[in-house]
């Protein structure tokens, strides 16, 4: 295997990790809200549909993830979206739990846990993008 092809297999496992991770909550939240809605303090119909309604917007996200994946080389812009996206998502969530008052323990607790993800997601896309960043000889 060329240095050409190990950068972009690499690079997609890495794209790859954070992708299904991201899909797999999606599928989690569309498919057991109940089972989340807790986590948020929300309960019954309405907070089944607010769990469901972040899973179809994590599907949707995903999108930019997607498109990097099929070819991180050519759709560069993608991955780079895709980076972006993380870092908000970590940064947004770190706001989100620093400004939260009261105890709300289940909020902290799911909110930690959405950080500790991204910032997981983060780390793995950077460094796909940081991979890819020096030019590929014979790259489209």
């Amino acid at each position: 295997m060329n240095d050409r092809s190990w950068r972009i297999w690499v690079a997609r496992l890495l794209i790859g990790v954070v992708t299904f991770w991201n899909l797999l909550a999606a599928i989690q939240f569309l498919t057991r809200p109940a089972v989340y809605a807790p986590g948020f303090e929300l309960e019954g119909a309405a907070g089944s549909a607010m769990i469901q309604g972040m899973g179809l917007l994590f599907m949707m996200w995903n999108i930019p993830y997607l498109i990097a994946l099929l070819n991180p080389v050519r759709n560069r812009l993608s991955l780079t979206e895709a980076v972006i996206m993380q870092i908000i998502g970590a940064a947004g969530e770190t706001l989100l739990l620093s400004s939260l008052q009261g105890d709300h323990l289940a909020i902290r607790s799911t909110v930690t846990r959405f950080i500790l993800f991204d910032s997981i997601g983060v780390l793995l896309l950077v460094a796909a993008w940081g991979i890819l960043r020096k030019r590929i000889p014979g790259q489209e």
